[in-house]
């Protein structure tokens, strides 16, 4: 039967490939399937036989998968215990009880009732937002798949419905719903391409291929009567590895990870596979990877209860005093208060046995006083918490104008520790970067082109010529920049008043995607005219020929799109078709390329012959493809990193290296990523040499394998010639240079952990300014070191443990006040990094270090690295990301936030705020972080304050009555007291408390270690006046009200206002005497602190009450630089690390021109 696809799926990429996909044409005799012995290896797998599955002793689990925090069986026990973890609850429980005895001095009732309704409110919420959990899932299990029904059918089912043992048939740009083991695709070979973003990270495509024994089945009707086993390893979290054995028509294949479709990864640029499925539901790598949705407290919560533990010592201690104080009165002052009937004694009253009396007394005070201890609090929180998440929600400034997904609370229970988050721990990509590359420069033949400019260069240069200039910086050095519209730049002269000029680029919109090169000397042909235009040939052909990538007809633009295994390489294929050559067209020995030297001649498509690709990988750090031209020449053409293309330069072809090396330079100090190209002419003979030894080592099998590729590569790739250099610029996501600049001010540390390689990450760190030029970078690695291959693990333990020692000992021994370093580990590395021996003096370190990126990290690592920081710093951790390799850590984090973009929803899924940019992170942590924390903070105090005053007024009531358990106040009274007359002000403290403006928040980020610090802050406000009168006035009406009821009901309470202290002027002066009283010092406090020692947000108060803010703007822009935490990270952190390097190179030229002039 036919193959689906088009020409371009009959090409054989295993016969391309060299070290990802190749598969041995001559198996040794030596070759054995793995041996499946021992725990761990129980798993059998009954291919197109799902039944099978469902009954013991297999009986694996659906492919039903759940995020949620309780079902229906658990959520009772679950929530409660949740509830009952606080201590005020678990008190107020035991009053409760209590209550239903004699010794009550209140009705069970007045006790019961607030503890049902907070309780019952709180477990409401927690249902909601489990629900929305529920739902979340269900729209993932909902989704279908084609399945074979049987008898060479296949049809559509929802996802939870597969069962281990289905044949799958998935199309391009699906997920797979489950681990699949490859059995074919539409290529002849059974070659698939799969991105595996949402599971390490990475952008490029992998490759997986089949067993060549299932080649055959390549359509519907072939699984008709299809039947194998499969016996491999149990469900582990392990992604990168995998043994199994396939057992079919009587023969034992053994199985790798290069055949294993894991679930949430996508299919690409491949029309269809058939799979069968290996691991289902929970049993999958990726939920494997996961961990149990944890019940998170913030850190003001645990603090309360601490304070609660601290008023029941103090509710104790004066329960003590007072049945003390009524054993003594039961002994001595009781017998002669004959209109008590002292002679009528009781277990609660016993002149002959006092001692019993005072006990029974106790349980009666604790039950009095228990209103030390707020139980309304954690209502009113929670009503504060769910309107603040309203706010969150509603706020339009968090809102992606292009989707249209706005910020969401999934929980109020964290919103306060938004304000006081100490470290963030973030993915890279999907979350930093957008995954685009814009080619900006070049340096071909020692000669550097491209004049645009990169963000870098445009802040720096605009804040050396405002300086230089003598005029005052509008705000700050990058706060211009980050106000100009983004994309490419043009240039503008600024001439200053001592004659010299400077050049400030002027942003502009990009003119073609990944291309925003401009320079009239390479466009339109013109390259033709520079006197290296033979250079320049191969400089070009260069990128159009060294790659992996596919093209594919673009039916709207008449052109062609470009499958690239990475962005780089789609950056590069762009640029050269810009150039004028155009990679249009693939087969299986050749590619084609349209050559265009001016824009008047028809395009030449020339065919080069494809020999062999030498593909790229982390150790090589290179790239190379050799191919015959049309004139019968043989060109090994080679990109990589410059370090490893400069080491492999002949003695002839260093020409242009001095240049080139300057320009690379240059190219890194502006932020850009830079690869060098170089080539090689190789001769018949020495050609076939080297292609017998490649061929040996590329049908090796065992071990050794990669080994002899790289030594046999190795033998190739020498005495190249350098042709020149890229420079391109990786385009994060809008804002996130900003966002991370102004996080850095405001205090905070970032972490970033990604599934990428090394070389990826660290491009990325210089992208988004965690890295920069000068920086010293501290990189942890047992890659290069040949300990795992060679010895124990103890010796990579002490290798790993010597790298720290010297990496702190450097550390410690640096003077230099404005040197920064940067810490870089590797995913092996960081698996002994973080044992028990070993994690303190590698925390120690990374703490020490401005910024730190941990690459190759499993999802499983990512977790582990977040519980580290968050236990080993005690401070609070924030972990983002966007895909479902992210999950792990942004559940262990204190707070985690999801990224709802493109790549599915399991982030947001187990995240507790979920957000549609990395941007917006800066609003949610800094305006409503700060807000939030403030805002808990205060109501907290002002709760325990006004509790503690109602809980003394009726100890000192006691002393009045001897002690005898009589309460000043109606149960009514009591009951109502937090509840709902008092709950108003606070509330409205809680919920529009506003000490500065979001604006303002923005501008001094510094504001925001107010909350790291615990500090806590004023809190009168305007907007709670009708609050809190509205409050007052309920009181009174309350009491008219109720006293004007019947005695029955109101009994000693009966016209109290109306007929006893209404008419009575020493109410009345007492009330205002009280009020003043309690004020007064906290009046005068502010008074002093505002005038002596004022707190961040009070000079900012004052300057904008005063309009200093418009009327004097030197103050405002001085107190703006103030508020910038010093960072060594960040955008503006780069920026002044180029200001003071253009200030050197201006100084000298100014005291060249002044020694010119002198002499």
């Amino acid at each position: 039967m036919a193959r689906g696809g088009g020409s371009q799926e009959r090409l054989r990429w295993s016969k391309l490939y060299t070290f990802a996909c190749t598969r041995p044409s001559v198996l040794l005799d030596d070759e054995q399937p793995h041996s499946l012995q021992g725990p761990g290896y129980s798993r059998i797998v009954h291919c197109n036989q799902p039944g099978l599955h469902r009954k013991k002793p297999l009986n694996y689990p659906t492919n039903f998968v759940s995020t949620t925090k309780y079902n229906i069986i658990t959520f009772l026990p679950k929530a409660i215990f949740e509830q009952f973890r606080r201590v005020a609850n678990l008190y107020f429980l035991l009053a409760a009880s209590l209550s239903l005895t004699p010794v009550a001095p209140f009705s069970a009732m007045s006790m019961i009732a607030p503890l049902a309704f907070v309780v019952g409110l709180s477990m409401a919420k927690e249902a909601l937002e489990d629900w929305q959990r529920f739902m979340q899932d269900v729209k993932v299990n909902s989704r279908k798949v084609n399945i074979h029904k049987g008898e060479g059918c296949f049809g559509y089912k929802h996802w939870q419905k597969i069962r281990v043992g289905d044949i799958v048939k998935v199309e391009k740009d699906q997920f797979f719903p489950a681990d699949l083991l490859l059995l074919s695709s539409s290529y002849e070979d059974g070659i698939c391409y799969v991105e595996t973003m949402n599971l390490d990270g990475e952008t490029n495509l992998k490759v997986k291929r089949s067993l060549e024994v299932t080649l055959a089945l390549d359509d519907d009707a072939a699984f008709r009567n299809f039947t194998a086993t499969i016996r491999c390893e149990d469900p582990n979290p392990n992604l990168y590895s995998f043994i199994g054995n396939f057992e079919y028509e009587q023969q034992v294949y053994a199985l790798d990870p290069t055949q294993i479709l894991l679930r949430d990864s996508k299919l690409r640029n491949t029309t269809y596979v058939y799979g069968v499925v290996i691991f289902t539901g929970h049993d999958n790598k990726v939920m494997q990877n996961a961990t149990q949705s944890p019940s998170k407290r913030s850190r003001i919560e645990k603090k309360m209860d601490k304070i609660i533990y601290i008023l029941f010592t103090f509710l104790v201690l004066i329960s003590l005093i007072s049945s003390i104080g009524y054993a003594v009165m039961t002994k001595f002052g009781m017998p002669h208060w004959w209109y008590l009937h002292p002679d009528e004694t009781s277990y609660i009253y016993n002149a002959s046995n006092p001692a019993l009396s005072g006990f029974f007394h106790l349980v009666t005070a604790l039950i009095l006083y228990g209103y030390l201890i707020p139980i309304s609090l954690y209502v009113s929180i929670e009503v504060v918490k769910v309107l603040q998440a309203t706010f969150i929600n509603q706020d339009l400034h968090m809102c992606d104008g292009e989707t249209g997904n706005p910020a969401q609370a999934r929980t109020s229970n964290l919103n306060e520790e938004l304000g006081q988050v100490d470290t963030i721990l973030s993915d890279k990509t999907g979350t930093l970067t957008c995954n685009q590359m814009d080619f900006l420069k070049c340096s071909i033949a020692g000669v550097s082109y491209g004049v645009g400019s990169s963000e870098v260069e445009i802040a720096a240069v605009k804040h050396f010529a405002s300086e230089a200039s003598g005029t005052s910086e509008q705000q700050s050095s990058t706060q211009d920049f980050w106000e100009d519209s983004g994309g490419r730049f043009g240039s503008s002269e600024i001439e200053f008043e001592n004659g010299n000029s400077c050049m400030v680029e002027k942003p502009q919109k990009p003119a073609k995607k990944s291309f925003s090169f401009e320079d009239d000397r390479l466009t339109h042909g013109n390259w033709k005219k520079e006197p290296n235009a033979g250079t320049m040939l191969l400089f070009f052909r260069t990128l159009a020929l060294c790659h992996a990538a596919i093209p594919e007809p673009n039916e709207k633009t008449g052109g062609f799109t470009y499958e690239a295994e990475s962005p780089d390489e789609g950056a590069f294929l762009i640029a050269a078709r810009e150039f004028g050559f155009e990679f249009c067209k693939r087969t299986q020995s050749s590619v084609f390329i349209r050559e265009r030297y001016s824009p008047f001649e028809d395009p030449l498509e020339r065919e080069f012959k494809v020999l062999n690709l030498l593909e790229f990988n982390s150790k090589r750090k290179r790239m190379s493809v050799i191919v015959r031209d049309e004139t019968g020449q043989i060109l090994l053409l080679c990109k990589g990193a410059d370090s490893i293309i400069l080491d492999k330069l002949s003695k002839n072809g260093r020409i242009y290296e001095r240049e080139t090396i300057k320009h690379l330079n240059e190219y890194g100090e502006a932020g850009l990523r830079t690869m060098a190209l170089a080539y090689r002419v190789l001769g018949e003979s020495e050609y076939s040499d080297w292609n017998t030894k490649f061929l040996k080592a590329k049908t090796t099998i065992g071990p050794d394998r990669e080994t002899e590729l790289e030594q046999v590569s190795d033998m190739i790739e020498r005495d190249l010639i350098l042709v020149g250099a890229t420079a391109v610029e990786d385009k994060l996501q809008k804002g996130v240079s900003q966002c991370i600049d102004k996080l850095a001010q405001a205090g905070l540390k970032i972490w970033v952990l990604t599934g990428d390689k090394m070389e990826t990450a660290i491009n990325i760190g210089f992208a988004c300014s965690l890295l920069r030029q000068g920086m010293r970078q501290i990189c942890l690695s047992i890659e290069n070191t040949g300990i795992l291959s060679q010895d124990t693990e103890k010796d990579a333990k002490e290798n790993i443990l010597t790298q720290i020692t010297n990496a702190s000992q450097m550390i410690k021994l640096e003077k230099d006040p404005n040197a920064a370093f940067a810490l870089i580990i590797d995913g092996k590395t960081l698996t002994y990094a973080l044992e028990d021996d070993l994690k303190n003096q590698f925390l120690s370190l990374a703490v020490d270090c401005a910024s730190v990126i941990c690459c190759r990290v499993s999802p499983k690592q990512k977790a582990l690295v977040t519980r580290l920081v968050k236990e080993g710093t005690g401070k609070t951790t924030l972990a983002i990301g966007d895909g479902a390799n992210d999950v792990g850590m942004i559940q262990e984090a204190d707070v985690g936030v999801g990224i709802s973009g493109v790549e599915g929803m399991q982030a947001v899924m187990a995240s507790d705020f979920s957000i549609s940019q990395f941007r917006f992170l800066e609003r949610l942590l800094v305006v409503h972080g700060h807000w939030c924390y403030k805002r808990i903070a205060q109501m907290v105090c002002y709760f325990f304050y006004k509790n503690i005053a109602f809980g003394l007024t009726i100890f000192y009531f006691e002393a009045y009555t001897g002690f005898s358990g009589q309460s000043v106040y109606d149960d009514w009274y009591m009951l109502l007291f937090n509840v709902i007359l008092t709950s108003l002000p606070v509330i409205s403290l809680g919920v529009f408390e506003q000490d500065v403006s979001s604006e303002v928040c923005l501008q001094f980020p510094a504001l925001y270690q107010q909350g790291p610090r615990n500090l806590f802050f004023d809190w009168h406000f305007a907007l709670r006046l009708l609050f809190v009168w509205g409050s007052v006035a309920t009181w009174y009406l309350f009491l008219v009200a109720y006293g004007m009821s019947s005695p029955l009901i109101s009994g000693n309470a009966y016209q109290i206002l109306l007929e006893a202290l209404g008419p009575a002027p020493v109410y009345w002066s007492a009330t205002l005497l009280v009020t003043l009283a309690c004020n007064i010092p906290y009046l005068a406090h502010i008074s002093f602190q505002r005038a002596l020692n004022p707190l961040d947000h009070q000079v900012i108060q004052e300057i904008k009450y005063y309009k200093k803010d418009v009327e004097d703007q030197h103050m405002w822009k001085r107190e703006r630089s103030k508020a910038r935490q010093k960072t060594k990270i960040g955008f503006t952190a780069r920026v002044d690390a180029k200001i003071r390097q253009l200030r050197e190179k201006f100084q000298r030229k100014v005291s060249s021109v002044n020694v010119q002039a002198q002499s």
